[in-house]
């Protein structure tokens, strides 16, 4: 933790480089408060572990872990896991910074975390893969807890990677404790709608940005990259308002049809052979040119600092919705509010997830489920609550809504470390 480079030396464009500009910008709307904003760009806890297995051929392993925890001024930690070769420290930073932000945006009772290992999950057999979650989660083991830091599912990691890390905890504890992680099997206290949340979340945050900007969604030309959970359900529903997806793009490649994608063919052939296997409904064409697609509406859903300067000059999109965490760079933000081109941030956009993950927090402790409706209305009056008190910030102090994101979140966390004081 005394590490200058993750805290003050960021790489130019990483994520945390990102996430501490994004802090920044927000300063001058602190008032008081600002007084405590170095609270917000140093992690209150981060823990590595190494993560030895032994695989099916009978060699030992080593996988290295993370977990992080930014800031638990409001509540336990809250943020997902993934499974990734690229993982790095400085990238769950960012991630668990980012879920502070947004925990704090739509107001729920938690702080932010965040956690990975950096492992390749396709190349473990399955023995192999519950060996790596359950070594991990033990190790983890001392900080992460129901009423502490709360890990959901990420990139690569899944309802059953969170019924092992749900297992292995209990075991450890003696009990079973369901709150421990959420994005659980419905069947293991696991909510209605955790699934679809963070792709409804988007959907209805830029279902009311439009209305704003006077876009008609029927009609509407939009394009998706990432097509996993969040894309695709975005995807689906914003077809089902009307929009038109004319592009698509994951880890396979990219598809454009400027007539409209037929969903309900894509979405379940792409969920075997990625989108390019959807090669009768639309061209594939060379990922860069998936940012030069005209399109109304740019939905980035898959990792973050992927819409880049250059790309931000290219695309024709009057609403980018961030369905991904960071996938805006600070520069690309300048040119598109130069170009008129309204972002909805990440931390509101894609905090459906996190919303319906407290949900399903709080069924498990009283053990009394709602059903899928409850879940959906309350998700989106949470949702359009936050969205309209972050636009009235906007349009009060005349800044962009990710800087509005900023204004409201950190005063509400700033406000909670100032009234706790400080201990000792």
């Amino acid at each position: 933790m005394s590490e200058k480079l993750s805290f003050v030396n960021p790489t130019a464009n990483s994520p945390w480089g990102t996430y501490l500009s994004q802090v920044d910008r927000v300063v001058p709307y602190l008032g008081p408060l600002a007084r405590w904003v170095e609270t917000l760009k140093r992690p209150k806890r981060a823990l590595i572990v190494d993560v030895p297995i032994e695989m099916d051929d009978g060699t030992i392993a080593h996988f290295e872990g993370y977990r992080v925890q930014h800031n638990m001024s409001r509540g336990p930690g809250k943020g997902g896991v993934r499974f990734h070769p690229d993982v790095t420290l400085e990238e769950v930073m960012a991630l668990s910074a980012w879920m502070t932000i947004k925990t704090a945006a739509v107001n729920l009772p938690y702080g932010g975390a965040k956690g990975g290992i950096r492992v390749d999950p396709k190349k473990l057999s399955l023995q192999e893969l519950e060996k790596v979650t359950r070594r991990y989660t033990s190790e983890i083991g001392i900080i992460i807890g129901p009423h502490t830091d709360i890990p959901a599912p990420d990139v690569n990691t899944n309802a059953q990677i969170m019924a092992w890390m749900m297992d292995t905890y209990s075991m450890n504890v003696g009990g079973t404790a369901t709150g421990v992680v959420t994005g659980k099997p419905l069947h293991l206290g696991g909510s209605l709608g955790r699934v679809k949340a963070t792709g409804r979340g988007v959907f209805v945050t830029g279902r009311e940005a439009a209305r704003r900007l006077g876009l008609d969604l029927r009609g509407a030309r939009i394009a998706v990259q990432g097509f996993g959970n969040v894309g695709s359900v975005a995807a689906e529903l914003f077809a089902e308002a009307g929009a038109k997806i004319v592009a698509v793009q994951d880890h396979t490649g990219t598809i454009v049809n400027t007539n409209g994608l037929d969903l309900a063919k894509l979405v379940p052939i792409s969920r075997t052979d990625g989108v390019v296997g959807f090669k009768a409904g639309g061209d594939i064409v060379p990922n860069e040119d998936f940012w030069n697609t005209p399109c109304d509406i740019l939905i980035p859903a898959a990792l973050e600092g992927q819409l880049t300067a250059d790309r931000a000059k290219k695309t024709t999109a009057k609403l980018v919705l961030e369905g991904a965490n960071g996938p805006t760079v600070p520069e690309a933000d300048d040119i598109l509010a130069e170009r008129g081109v309204l972002v909805v941030p990440d931390v509101i956009c894609n905090a459906g997830g996190v919303t319906v993950s407290y949900f399903e927090w709080v069924q498990d402790f009283s053990s009394f489920f709602w059903d899928e409706d409850e879940i959906n209305v309350r998700l989106d009056r949470i949702m359009m609550n936050a969205l309209n008190q972050i636009w009235d910030t906007a349009d009060k102090h005349k800044i962009p809504l990710r800087t509005a994101t900023y204004a409201v979140a950190c005063e509400r966390i700033l406000m909670a470390r100032q009234e706790r004081g400080l201990y000792p």
